[in-house]
């Protein structure tokens, strides 16, 4: 499976006629491929083209002696050995330029993302990735960005309104928990998306908000929630509902999926992780019988709750929750 967008960087010396032969040339052979001058105007003193491929695959290379090559297409043998880097870890003009152009591209695709430019520029290593831009698109739009049976546009609305705040500074990371699959795996988006709900429920309580904290066990906990220099770690899950489950129980399937996590991880962290159980997922009757009875999940301090995309929470704990929480949670 092909990774999300990245940079490579070729420090070897690159020329016009070099970059029709070792790119052109091979893309062209291969899959039938055009070259062209950028849409955007490239930074100055670097000379730039577009690549465009028959199958719809795109990709860019600037260069001025060193070469940066970025593209959801098959990479040139000539490029083969070269080092990867994301957006963040090159030059702010040349990130800059080749997100506009690519930019550019994802909304003449798919017009109705330029309604959500901040999600289109988080998400934009997977949303033109080579094998996950078709169904990253699909699951924003069709499912509404994991929350059932939502208006795709309030769905998109909470979470484009959520990272304007740039409230999570590593997009690299975050935007790759989407994934980059052919196949679209709407439980597995959906819990990605939960990381992004509980994210934002902890950057709107006042906290700073660090994601995928290794711990001495060797394991990555989701988050770290920092107020006043103390900080506290959060593992987030969400559970499929029961009607998509084995599980006969909205309370089974909180404690089986709770479970998973408790006998994996966080048993082999010793306490002070707060664990958040999505159930944005469920439908309202088995929602409200979980509020109703609010079971154990096999680990304290918890939060169990659910999200509508109007920004309405709702929930309740187990244990002593170190973290200020929306008012609709007990």
């Amino acid at each position: 499976m092909a990774k999300p967008l990245r940079f490579r960087v070729s420090n070897e010396r690159w020329t016009e006629g070099r970059v029709r032969s070792d790119l052109l040339g091979p893309l062209d052979a291969n899959l039938g491929a055009t070259m062209s001058t950028p849409w955007f105007k490239q930074p100055e003193g670097y000379e730039a083209r577009r690549f465009e491929m028959d199958n719809g695959d795109i990709a860019l290379f600037l260069w001025n002696g060193q070469g940066y090559w970025l593209g959801n297409t098959e990479t040139p043998s000539a490029l083969w050995r070269t080092e990867k880097h994301t957006f963040e870890e090159v030059p702010d003009r040349i990130s800059e330029w080749a997100e506009r152009e690519l930019l550019a591209q994802l909304h003449e695709e798919s017009p109705w993302l330029a309604d959500y430019p901040t999600i289109s520029w988080f998400f934009l290593p997977v949303l033109l990735s080579k094998d996950g831009r078709h169904t990253t698109r699909e699951f924003l739009r069709d499912h509404a960005a994991g929350f059932p049976d939502a208006d795709p546009d309030e769905a998109l609305r909470f979470y484009e309104e959520f990272l304007k705040t740039d409230a999570l500074s590593d997009r690299y990371t975050m935007a790759s928990k989407l994934g980059t699959s052919e196949h679209l795996n709407v439980g597995r988006m959906r819990s990605t998306m939960s990381e992004f709900t509980v994210a934002k429920i902890l950057h709107e309580a006042g906290y700073d908000v660090t994601p995928e904290i290794e711990v001495t066990t060797g394991h990555f906990i989701d988050f770290r929630a920092d107020e006043n220099g103390e900080g506290v770690l959060v593992e987030v899950t969400r559970p499929q509902p029961p009607a998509e489950r084995a599980a006969s129980s909205a309370s089974k399937s909180i404690r089986e999926t709770a479970e998973t996590k408790v006998s994996g991880q966080l048993s082999k962290h010793e306490g002070g992780v707060t664990l958040f159980v999505d159930c944005s997922s469920f439908a309202d009757h088995h929602w409200e019988t979980l509020l109703d009875e609010q079971p154990e999940v096999r680990h304290r301090p918890a939060v169990v709750f659910r999200a509508w995309p109007d920004g309405r929470v709702e929930g309740y704990t187990k244990g002593s929750v170190p973290l200020d929480l929306p008012d609709g949670i007990e």
